[in-house]
């Protein structure tokens, strides 16, 4: 270990408190911290603190007079979109599924500190009557698109799955898939990279230790992909695969639709190499009557000055989220998903070294852990530092052909962050989200449901009987239909008794159709 040259380096950057304690430690110790120290590159961390410092002083400027709605032709709506059209989407999505050119990437790098689990949230389990967890219902969905594409296309096709974990989930992520044979898929077609991280830093910036011999570190945002991509080859296999399309999605939303081949083939018709899928805002739909509708705390994406972006509401006035169109519709009216679109050779421009220096770090103020007098851990009550991380849509302002396609909440996005304790996006607001959408796939298929005395359930429930624990349970495995296809010759014309489970082994033999509780 050169210390003398390490000492240097760290004093003419002003991080020399890092070896205070260096004297006071064990030598497995000192070698944790120089390994941790050597890894820094500390001229770049000083430049991206003073731009975060500049972001945190000019946060209060409200930027309403440069926001610009979305023009109209870069948008669809599923709703207003014929079917014929969304048809011809569906099929060419398909068609580049199945010739091999189509690859999902997942974002899985949260330590999901605010659903108070050890483990990430890929691995959660929301309670469901399959006792599936996210990651299992998302390869399962990949498995389903698959064969769906193969029947079209004649071809026997893969769509590689690739999981960007960070250094606290990656260990656990790999063991889970190891143990259960990653749910079907192929081992060399799941592959798993870790993002980067970056030192949490006070206010004066200073790099914290979490203990004399740590440094305290936190990943760099799910904008740290495109760094990602390069350093760990990921566009490089993406090349030698053949892939063109890339979804983008995070793994907390218990309704993703994996490589949607509508979204795709939308995003080819506008010939687009950037696209977001945005829902609907319910504070716009007739339904909506509560007075906090529109203060709805999403990012909504809009232009700035020219370029697309994603603004957060607290970066705008009241005034500007309740602003309408003449048709009574909100202006900013498309929320945020985080479910993206990318031709490989957009992500492979936006992730070279010129371009992915230019997306600036968004700032969180955090409690960050740091190491006392008497060198033990002490947790602040209030902020004393910052957490510096890019965002994955950071990009879109790269984006000159791009498109949103508009979807409704209901059947795309329900996010799980949070402990039952809170109100919302929840492991029980997920698992009804899921349920009660499988339940209007058997509606949609012409199924009923029933009482077990034989009177009928209406179709519609009331917000009461769709939140009841003892309400309507229809469980609908991904490999038996990926977005309600496929389900008129099971229940058609018949009637059911909640709880409902059709179910389907690894291979495409007919599905079972199970009423009552299972064993």
């Amino acid at each position: 270990m050169d210390i003398n040259g390490l000492r240097t380096t760290l004093t003419e950057n002003g991080q020399e408190h890092l070896l205070k304690y260096w004297d006071q430690l064990a030598d497995d110790e000192k070698q944790q911290l120089h390994n941790d120290l050597v890894k820094l590159n500390y001229s770049e961390i000083n430049k991206y603190f003073k731009a975060a410092m500049e972001t945190i002083n000019s946060a209060s400027q409200k930027i309403d007079d440069s926001l610009e709605p979305l023009p109209a032709e870069v948008c669809g709506r599923i709703t207003s979109t014929d079917k014929d059209t969304l048809n011809s989407y569906q099929t060419a999505g398909l068609e580049e599924v199945g010739h091999n050119r189509v690859a999902v990437l997942l974002l899985a790098g949260g330590q999901g500190t605010r659903l108070g689990v050890p483990y990430p949230k890929g691995m959660y389990n929301v309670d469901l009557p399959s006792g599936k967890t996210l990651y299992n219902l998302q390869a399962e969905r990949i498995l389903k698109l698959q064969r769906m594409a193969q029947k079209q296309t004649g071809n026997s096709c893969v769509v590689p799955w690739y999981i960007m974990t960070s250094e606290h989930t990656k260990q656990a992520t790999v063991d889970f898939f190891e143990k259960h044979n990653y749910f079907g898929l192929q081992k060399e077609n799941v592959i798993l990279f870790e993002q980067g991280r970056l030192p949490c830093m006070d206010f004066e910036g200073k790099i914290i230790l979490e203990k004399p011999y740590k440094v305290a570190l936190a990943p760099d945002g799910n904008g740290g992909l495109y760094k990602g991509l390069v350093h760990h080859g990921i566009v490089e296999n993406m090349e030698s695969r053949g892939i063109k399309h890339i979804h983008v999605y995070c793994v907390d939303n218990i309704l993703v639709k994996m490589a949607d081949p509508v979204f795709i083939g939308f995003c080819m018709a506008k010939g687009a190499r950037c696209g977001a899928k945005l829902e609907i805002f319910k504070r716009e739909e007739a339904t909506c009557c509560r007075k906090d509708c529109t203060t709805e705390a999403v990012g909504v994406v809009c232009k700035v000055e020219g370029n697309y972006q994603v603004v957060e509401y607290s970066e705008i006035t009241l005034k500007t989220a309740e602003k309408r169109n003449q048709d009574g519709r909100l202006t900013f009216n498309a929320g945020n998903i985080c479910n993206h679109y990318f031709q490989l050779d957009f992500l492979k421009h936006v992730s070279a070294q010129a371009q992915e220096e230019q997306l600036a770090h968004h700032v969180a103020k955090k409690k960050n852990p740091y190491v006392g007098e008497n060198l033990e851990t002490i947790k602040p009550t209030s902020p004393n530092g910052i957490k510096m991380e890019k965002f994955v849509f950071d990009v879109f302002h790269f984006a000159r052909n791009f498109a949103v396609w508009e979807v409704l909440r209901e059947d795309e996005f329900s996010p799980l962050k949070n402990a039952n304790t809170e109100p919302k996006d929840t492991p029980t607001t997920a698992r009804h989200a899921l349920l009660d959408m499988h339940r209007r796939f058997v509606l949609g298929a012409g199924g009923k449901f029933v009482h077990s005395d034989g009177s009928e359930i209406p179709d519609i429930q009331s917000q009461k009987d769709a939140d009841d624990e003892n309400g309507i349970v229809c469980e609908i495995s991904p490999l038996v239909s990926y977005a309600g296809e496929g389900l008129e010759d099971l229940v058609k014309g018949k009637s059911f008794v909640s709880p409902l489970y059709l179910e389907q082994g690894p291979s495409d033999e007919k599905p079972v159709v199970t009423q009552g509780e299972r064993s």
